[in-house]
């Protein structure tokens, strides 16, 4: 495997973990980068999900993210800055963490591979949002991951 045939790997990675956040959220490409044979790509979730929903939230990419084999490796359970750490059986390790104005990002980071040029991450056919900086903040409000009742 390349770095883009990993690169393309970690994109479905996100791919089916947001396909499975229901009810679903919106969110945007984050920054893309690349080491020496490895690559990193992110996901910024651009709706509010309240304090109060955070732990369901949670709960629903971690069930996820269990369901599809993947082994967890640590838990942050810092109440300012959560966050779950988990590896899938092809040695990609996946984070989701709340950041400084509570929004969710998602990182995955691929293992070392054979170097390659690597494309930015592209929009699908009818995709909202955009690639790469700046990460707009939270915005979009959600009946559900807004709310301010568990």
């Amino acid at each position: 495997m390349n770095m883009q045939e990993a690169a393309n790997r970690a994109d479905e990675i996100l791919d089916d973990t947001f396909a499975k956040i229901e009810p679903p959220v919106h969110w945007v490409h984050g920054e893309s980068t690349e080491g020496s044979c490895d690559v990193s790509r992110r996901r910024a979730v651009l709706t509010v999900i309240s304090v109060a929903r955070r732990g369901g939230f949670f709960g629903i990419v971690e069930r996820g993210w269990k369901g599809s084999g993947y082994r967890q490796l640590g838990v942050n359970a810092n109440s300012a800055s959560p966050a779950t750490y988990f590896e899938t059986p092809d040695g990609f390790r996946v984070r989701l963490l709340i950041g400084g104005g509570g929004q969710a990002f998602f990182e995955v980071a691929t293992p070392c591979v054979d170097e390659s040029r690597v494309a930015p991450p592209t929009l699908a056919p009818g995709e909202e949002g955009h690639v790469g900086e700046p990460v707009p903040a939270p915005n979009v409000h959600s009946d559900f991951w807004s709310a301010g009742t568990p």
